[in-house]
């Protein structure tokens, strides 16, 4: 494969030749007559924190920019925003959520205060981006509100008149305020994050501090659009659960919910997650070799086993599942991009990392029962990033190809897959070959997606559907010659979804899949 592409020989042809070599078949069943748990569309959510260029430059740029916006909220974004049907944004954080103060972000631009982000590099953060500069941007894009408060460093009065400032649908003096903000109506806070990573950045308190801070931070944060909680639109309150080394958040905040008294209530638990390498994060995103790629995606598919524990803790206390998984925070952590400012976590996004992202998806699909939520990190600008900007330049990354590619999902009713395709072995490392997920679509359509983790051997696979018979395979893949392909500015679509097609005989359907590639295909 790397000898074909230091010859410049065009992809399909590459990608053609490899396929020629494939081997047997790999059996895929399909179990589309046992339907399973709806996949919430509110896994695919993004989350932009006051963090580098996140918001300044890639969400923000200001009313009197040259760059093409919308009251100061850039319009190229939006649109590529809306193209992948965002359900959610949380923000304001992250870190960030603990030691912001809402005031400080709301009137007259050039009234609002001027600190310092002590998180995030110790650079000037304006305040120019707001709550009402956020909900407007939501409005903008087509997503619900996932609003983090500061629990760390703030109070539940503080907490309270925000939720009043945004929510409350009677005059009352912040509502009022609001109005003369630019807001009239309330806006709908759809979720509320109730602090974030207090075992670390925000507050190192010990489990049951936590549990106690939070439980009135729950009773006084109250939703005052009273339209919005008769409706199926209720705000859900989300607690801060594991951070993927250790469990004591989860069990005392699952143990305090059981016994849990009227005046307070959660409906979610978050879970953090980042592909590290190990710590600091050091996995290059430019440049990196086989063993580097083999690290990532071997961490990743540990996502299932930290799913599994924590829903076991979680169903001691709630065998019912009311209380949702969140993993509000998951997606690699590469190294910094070198020359930029380490704390902004600016790196590359390459081929790799959408892989790496379709398997976590995958895994999140699996679990649709107790996960409803999940938001990558970030959306923009910083980390496994949807898009990057740069000035008035923006690029697409292969992360958001698969974004693009997994639409069907949102929504959708899992049905169960089984394949037996090997592993992918490199060194010591091993992970499976192939992973893959289905499900019917609002219309009935039946989806499966497939990637292929290995990056040197193609796949093809024998898809039989119980339940029903397949008359033509259909979709789009995304690969490229190497693993590390990135999209730059002045080449954008060097990772770049294609269409793919197979064949049916006897109402199997058979597809050839490229090396390191991700495949999403209608069953018709």
């Amino acid at each position: 494969m790397q000898i074909f592409a230091r010859l410049g020989l065009p992809l399909l042809a590459l990608v053609s030749a490899s396929i020629a070599h494939a081997e047997t078949p790999i059996a895929v069943s399909v179990q589309a007559d046992k339907p399973g748990a709806v996949i919430d569309r509110q896994i695919f959510g993004q989350f932009a924190e006051h963090l580098g260029q996140g918001i300044y430059g890639g969400i923000w740029v200001g009313k009197d920019s040259k760059i093409p916006n919308v009251r100061g909220i850039r319009s190229d974004v939006v649109a590529a925003l809306r193209a992948i049907h965002v359900p959610n944004v949380r923000w304001p954080g992250g870190c960030f959520a603990d030691e912001y103060h809402w005031r400080w972000g709301i009137g007259p631009q050039d009234k609002r205060r001027q600190t310092l982000n002590a998180s995030w590099g110790n650079v000037i953060e304006p305040n120019s981006f707001g709550t009402d500069e956020y909900f407007d941007f939501l409005e903008q894009i087509g997503a619900d509100a996932y609003v983090s408060v500061n629990i760390g460093s703030g109070s539940p009065e503080e907490a309270a008149d925000w939720l009043e400032y945004m929510t409350a649908d009677k005059p009352t003096t912040l509502a009022k305020e609001r109005a003369a903000n630019g807001h009239p109506a309330p806006y709908k806070v759809k979720f509320l994050g109730l602090g974030n990573e207090n075992w670390g950045c925000g507050g190192a308190m010990s489990a049951d501090h936590y549990v106690e801070e939070m439980k009135r931070f729950s009773h006084y944060s109250r939703n005052l659009n009273s339209d919005q909680e008769k409706g199926p639109d209720k705000m859900k309150r989300l607690a801060v659960g594991w951070d993927s080394g250790k469990s004591d958040y989860t069990e005392e905040v699952m143990k305090a919910w059981k016994d849990k008294v009227w005046s307070w209530d959660i409906d979610g638990l978050s879970l953090h997650n980042y592909v590290v390498g190990g710590w600091p994060p050091h996995l290059k995103s430019l440049g990196f070799d086989e063993n580097e790629y083999a690290i990532a995606l071997e961490e990743a598919f540990r996502m299932d086993g930290m799913l599994i524990k924590q829903s076991g803790i979680m169903d001691k206390y709630d065998p019912a599942k009311k209380v949702a998984l969140a993993v509000d925070e998951w997606g690699a952590w590469l190294a910094p991009n070198p020359g930029s400012n380490p704390g902004f976590l600016q790196q590359q996004n390459s081929l790799r990392d959408a892989i790496l992202a379709s398997v976590n998806l995958n895994i999140f699909m699996r679990h649709a029962d107790r996960v409803k939520m999940a938001n990558i990190a970030q959306m923009i600008n910083v980390l496994q990033s949807m898009i990057l900007t740069d000035g008035p330049r923006m690029v697409l990354t292969p992360t958001y190809h698969v974004y693009r590619l997994y639409l069907p999902f949102q929504d959708a009713t899992s049905v169960p897959v089984k394949l037996e395709g090997g592993d992918y072995k490199f060194q010591a490392l091993t992970t499976p070959r192939l992973d893959a997920v289905a499900a019917r679509d609002k219309a009935g359509k039946l989806w499966l997606a497939v990637t292929n983790i290995d990056p040197n051997r193609p796949a093809e696979i024998a898809v039989a559907v119980q339940g029903a018979r397949a008359g033509t395979v259909a979709g789009q893949v995304l690969t490229a010659a190497k693993v590390g392909a990135v999209n730059t500015f002045d080449a954008p679509n060097t990772v770049a979804p294609k269409p793919i097609s197979g064949t049916v005989s006897n109402g199997t359907a058979h597809l050839a899949l490229p090396p390191k590639s991700v495949a999403v295909v209608a069953l018709n």
